[in-house]
């Protein structure tokens, strides 16, 4: 020990000697290692470990509030932009009309096919746009190809889109055929265009259900807290949203006497939507409360009522051409209001570290319960 610094001993009876001159608390020396409080001996606390003497308070340290890591956010959120989002509006329009389509295909409506095969290459071409858009470069679409993964929703994603695309795009150039001259060369594509575009439509339909949901396990397989946590609910919205979406093109394009199927789409799409979207508002506890508060909450109320208005406009107004366009335009708005509303509200909770610290305590909690060994024994046998 040092020479310049006093022994333990005596910078011990210093500082007993400044509590007593304070008047406040003196330490009692009885070998019983407590502390109190002068006039008032109620107010005893026991210094040992884990209980209490004397009906005092028990000394404890207070929750630590996070706000940040080191002056770092707690999660990173996503660098993603407006675009993605609408890459999740399109894929699903995309996949929606293609079911409409098929629909038409099978059901002998004409109008319904045609707009329903239209609207399916220009929304996955929109969608091949946002996504190279948010990849930087077109070659990375390429390089992931590469492979096929199916743990990874994006991989799969790349395979699905690759399958749906050229499907959606031959049924989309056969509705050219009649356009065609009968005679020569252009004549014998006249002729094959209708069969291959039926084959290719049926295609398209066959993976549009991946295409709508796979966007939704994407969401889910991230680190986001809001998305995380909705991963049963987020395929079913989108499955839904994807479905609305289809109904109103079909109900904008097609005359009421052909919008049978559209009007079927948009019951069981809004059906879907409005029940995934009641969940995650809902059912999260903590992690709802980004889908109800700011900008996402506003989306999503906005997407509950324009849903409500076009179904309620479909199935009244089957007579007026007016009535289904309306109808129509405000399912593809409510589609839109609803995939933005997911988007931002997964954003916001990426932001907000209680969203992250939070609900991982309350895991780590119910496990230190589950293996308490306070937990009564089961009874015996």
């Amino acid at each position: 020990m040092s020479p310049q610094r006093p022994p333990v001993g005596d910078r011990f009876r210093r500082f007993r000697d400044r509590l007593a001159a304070d008047g406040t608390d003196r330490l009692v020396a009885d070998g019983t290692d407590r502390l109190e409080t002068s006039g008032d001996h109620s107010g005893r606390r026991a210094g040992r470990r884990g209980g209490r003497r004397g009906g005092g308070e028990e000394v404890r340290v207070p929750e630590a509030e996070f706000t940040s890591y080191y002056g770092r956010p707690v999660l990173k959120a996503p660098v993603w932009k407006w675009d993605i989002a609408a890459y999740l509006f399109t894929g699903g329009l995309a996949a929606g009309s293609s079911l409409l389509a098929a629909g038409g295909q099978l059901t002998g409506r004409p109008a319904l096919r045609r707009a329903g095969r239209v609207t399916a290459l220009a929304a996955v071409s929109a969608s091949a746009v946002f996504l190279v858009k948010d990849l930087g470069r077109p070659a990375r679409f390429h390089h992931m190809l590469r492979v096929a993964k199916p743990t990874s929703p994006m991989s799969m994603g790349t395979w699905i889109l690759t399958a749906f695309g050229p499907a959606a795009g031959i049924a989309a150039i056969a509705e050219a055929a009649d356009w065609l001259p009968r005679h020569g060369l252009l004549g014998m594509a006249r002729r094959a265009l209708p069969p291959v575009g039926h084959a290719a439509g049926l295609l398209a339909a066959g993976t549009a259900p991946a295409l709508a949901t796979y966007t939704g396990v994407l969401l889910a397989d991230t680190a986001v807290p809001s998305w995380h946590e909705a991963y049963p609910e987020l395929p079913v919205i989108f499955a839904g949203s994807a479905l609305a979406s289809g109904a109103g093109v079909g109900l904008l394009a097609a005359p009421p006497a052909q919008a049978g199927p559209a009007r079927r789409m948009a019951v069981a799409g809004a059906a879907l939507e409005l029940f995934g979207a009641h969940r995650v508002e809902t059912r999260l506890g903590l992690l709802s409360e980004p889908y109800r508060l700011g900008r996402p909450g506003r989306l999503l109320r906005a997407g509950r009522l324009l849903t409500s208005v076009g179904v309620a406009g479909a199935l009244l107004g089957r007579r007026s051409r007016v009535i289904g366009g309306v109808s129509g335009a405000a399912l593809l708005a409510a589609s839109v209001a609803t995939r933005f509303g997911i988007f931002y509200g997964g954003v916001a909770s990426a932001r907000d570290p209680r969203y992250t610290v939070v609900p991982q305590r309350e895991r780590v909690d119910a496990r230190r319960a589950d293996l308490s060994p306070d937990r009564a024994a089961p009874p015996a046998l």
